[in-house]
């Protein structure tokens, strides 16, 4: 009778054979549910590896297959507070697929993409990942790379592509309809870059809200740079042309410092006479803001998990295609509603 391998190694297929009494051959078959084996065999092998504990050999299996079980990261930006989370989220998605990632930076080159997109698949890389620091859409690599592609945060716009980013849209809509559930009527929006479709989309749902409700954004809406100089600027503007407003809402965190500073100057309180709301729920910004700053968080590690999920769907021959948009979160703090 053949006894179990020597405690501190871990069971291999030849152990699982010879406790069953078959070649090696046989127990492969077996554990891979292959055809021309008799049910009772098939049992005596399956016993003889749940006995041994027998994880069967992943990169065995994936060259079995035909695949190396590692994917190409590709990124434009590995300092960006949105792209390393969503590293994050892939990462350890595909770690719980038993892959591994090989990670290039492009640092925003379109030539130098391509040439780490052609190195990756060089190495055999099952897919590719393509993360952007922007959700801008982005043109397409194609599709003859004879591996699945997809698009994170930056979508491609070829609807044939898989990308996944985050839902600006519904995001604008969000900041509008939780003002109004705090009893504001007379919004404010101050914009980011009107250059990015961040900036545009965001207004957009933001609009839709107001619209649906009757109501019109208080003053113009302006577009300026993602910082808080822009966002006390516009704020100076609202305040020196009589705008009436209870409520602002800023395209991100940066703006909302710099409007929280601005009405602070001028003896108002915060959320008591204006509400303000950021986006991005960067927490450099959210937790020192005086009082805490209420946020929308792009949920990019979501992002990241479902891309590579995704990824990993079109590596075993089930391909999603179009743009997948993950819906934002709002995160409640003390610059929309008091402390009780």
């Amino acid at each position: 009778m053949m006894t179990q391998p020597a405690t501190g190694r871990a069971a291999r297929l030849e152990d699982v054979a010879a406790l069953a009494g078959v070649s090696t051959a046989t127990a492969s078959k077996a554990l891979h549910n292959k055809p021309r084996i008799s049910e009772e065999t098939k049992q005596r092998v399956l016993d003889a590896a749940k006995q041994l504990n027998y994880s069967p050999n992943k990169l065995a299996q994936s060259l079995a297959r035909g695949t190396t079980g590692t994917i190409g990261l590709v990124t434009s930006d590995l300092q960006g507070r949105f792209s390393t989370p969503i590293l994050i989220g892939a990462e350890n998605e595909l770690r719980a697929q038993s892959t591994s990632v090989l990670l290039a930076n492009a640092r925003g080159d379109a030539a130098l993409e391509r040439q780490h997109v052609e190195k990756l698949l060089s190495l055999k890389v099952d897919g590719l990942l393509i993360v952007q620091c922007e959700t801008n859409p982005r043109p397409t690599l194609g599709h003859d790379w004879g591996v699945p592609l997809v698009y994170v945060y930056g979508p491609s716009t070829d609807p044939k592509d898989c990308s996944v980013t985050c839902d600006n849209v519904d995001a604008g809509r969000m900041a509008i309809n939780h003002l109004i559930s705090c009893g504001r009527r007379h919004i404010a929006i101050i914009g980011g870059d009107e250059t990015y479709t961040a900036a545009t989309d965001r207004t957009k749902g933001a609009l839709e809200a107001l619209s649906e409700l009757g109501i019109e954004p208080a003053g113009p809406i302006r577009y300026g740079k993602w910082d808080e100089g822009w966002g006390r600027a516009a704020t100076r503007l609202l305040l020196d042309q009589g705008v009436k407003f209870d409520a602002v809402v800023c395209q991100n965190d940066q703006l909302a410092r710099g409007c929280i500073d601005v009405l602070k100057q001028q003896g108002l309180r915060i959320p008591d006479d204006v509400a303000v709301i950021g986006h991005d729920n960067w927490s450099v910004l959210t937790s020192s803001s005086r009082p805490a700053l209420t946020s929308i968080d792009n949920e990019t590690e979501t992002i990241g998990r479902r891309a590579a999920r995704y990824l990993v769907d079109a590596i075993d021959g089930n391909p999603h295609h179009g743009v997948d948009y993950v819906p934002c979160h709002l995160i409640q703090r003390e610059s929309t509603l008091p402390l009780d």
